[in-house]
Parts: C-alpha cells; sequence; structure tokens
C-alpha cells in the first residue's frame, strides 16, 4: 500500500493495481496485540487505510480477495485467483512484490492443535481475541520471546490469564544486549509472568479442553491456549515457478534498486 500511493504521487496518469488476498490493505501490526488484550478498544483504529479509501485518494485499483498465485515474467503477466471472478489473467508493465512473510509453524507433534494460535494479520486477531472471549481460557503459554511473544504475554496477562513465556535462547528479545535486556525479564516476571528461558518444545499434546507443552528440559506446562510466535518465513510459494532467484530461506533476492533477477520486477518489504 505504501509503494502504490507513492507511485501514485510520481505519477497521477498510471493505472495502478493493488492485489490482496485478504480484506485488509494496511493496518497496524503493532496495535494487534493490544486489541486482543483490549488496552485499544475500537478495532476500527486498527485500520489504517481501507480499498475504498485508498481508491478514492489515490485512484488505486484496489481488488481484494484477489491472490496471485502465479507470476510469467516472459509474457509480463499474472495469474490471479478471484472470490468473485474466478481465476483469471492480468498484463503489467511493472510489477511490486511484497508478499510479506507468514508465521513459522515448524513440524513439531501436536502442533495442529486448535488451541495452538498465531498472529500476523486482522483475521488471526479476531480468531485469538474470539477464542479468549467466548470460552473458559484461564492460562496460557507463549511460545517465543521476540517482540510479538513479549507483547502478547502482556496482554493476556492483562486480561487475567495466568501466563508462561517459554524462548528457546537465554534471553527474550534477541536484539537487545543482555544487560539491558535482564530488566525486561524482570519487569515481565514483576508482573506475574513465568518465564521460561534456554528451554525449547518438544510436543504439544491435547489434553481435554487444554493443550500439554512438552519442552526439551522435559518439563510440561498445560495452558487453555497456546500463542506460537517464534518467527516468520517468507510467504514466497507462489514463486517458485516465475524463474525469479530466491534465497536459501526463501526470500526474494533484489539488487540495489530493489530489482529481482526478472526484469521489471522489484520486491520490497519484510
Amino acid at each position: 500500500a505504501s509503494a502504490a500511493a507513492r507511485l501514485r504521487r510520481l505519477d497521477e496518469a498510471a493505472e495502478i493495481i493493488l492485489f490482496e488476498r485478504d480484506e485488509h490493505i494496511s493496518f497496524a501490526n503493532c496495535g494487534l496485540p493490544y486489541y486482543i488484550g483490549e488496552i485499544i478498544k475500537d478495532r476500527a483504529k486498527l485500520l489504517v487505510q481501507t480499498p475504498k479509501s485508498l481508491h478514492d485518494r489515490f485512484n488505486i485499483d484496489v481488488r481484494i480477495h484477489n491472490e496471485v498465485t502465479a507470476i510469467h515474467p516472459d509474457t509480463k503477466t499474472v495469474t490471479v485467483n478471484s472470490k468473485d471472478k474466478g481465476v483469471y489473467q492480468e498484463s503489467y508493465d511493472y510489477l511490486v512484490l511484497s508478499p510479506g512473510a507468514k508465521a513459522l509453524r515448524p513440524p513439531i507433534p501436536g502442533i495442529d492443535s486448535p488451541r495452538i494460535l498465531t498472529l500476523r494479520n486482522i483475521p488471526d486477531t479476531d480468531a485469538i481475541k474470539e477464542y479468549v472471549d467466548r470460552h473458559e481460557v484461564k492460562s496460557a503459554v507463549v511460545i517465543g520471546g521476540g517482540f510479538i511473544g513479549v507483547e502478547m504475554a502482556e496482554n493476556l496477562k492483562h486480561r487475567g490469564l495466568a501466563v508462561t513465556l517459554v524462548e528457546a535462547v537465554p534471553h527474550v528479545l534477541a536484539p537487545f544486549d543482555d544487560d539491558m535486556v535482564v530488566m525486561v525479564e524482570k519487569e515481565l516476571e514483576d508482573n506475574g509472568i513465568n518465564l521460561l528461558l534456554q528451554d525449547g518444545v518438544k510436543a504439544f499434546q491435547d489434553k481435554g479442553g487444554s493443550v500439554e507443552v512438552l519442552l526439551n528440559s522435559g518439563t510440561a506446562v498445560t495452558a487453555d491456549i497456546v500463542i506460537l510466535a517464534i518467527g516468520v518465513t517468507p510467504d514466497t510459494a507462489f514463486l517458485k515457478d516465475s524463474g525469479i532467484q530466491l534465497g536459501p530461506k526463501g526470500h526474494i533476492v533484489v539488487n540495489e534498486n530493489l530489482e529481482t533477477s526478472a526484469p521489471g520486477i522489484y520486491a520490497v518489504g519484510d
């Protein structure tokens, strides 16, 4: 959405189409845990731009529920699977890829339990909040001590849950120096978060209405809900037959101009 708006400011005449496979095109990522925690009470405040506002302000053809499933650099076309129109082809002169990432779900035994949720977008947010709102959820295990994991631990605690935060490495918030992050860990513990550091997950097992989380140390923690926040992986599977060069972990390789290995195709994002 940022790239599309900037392109419009640079060129008032260009035809700009924005494809989005979901419903939301621009939302406040950092606010998602705080809506679950009911610190942000109005869901609408999470939405930065809507398809209508982006169209009305920038004259951008916004197509939600339109998933690009394949790219054909030789013919300068993309294959799109639309909720309304079915599968169709769309041509382009230039293409900007911004597929982002998806939550990592490694093949840990039991990980497909419906009580193990991830947080990446608005539908994920709605699913977690609805689960906490509608069920008698009294406890949670958060796997992963990155930004999302720490924020989710804080907000689930704010909702009155007993929260355990599990992190496989010695400290939470890996980007911070150790002498800084110990203050964060103390703050978490002072607010009632149970921290289990330097211990990874070996398996999950449904136990009636709860989930047992078995750790590598042999420790077992049982909770009503598990939030998996162990990282993300590039959401680039749709590019596998495009000929566009990908890195070993699936990220899109670009040059100093953010151009991919295919002429006229660029890539941006986290």
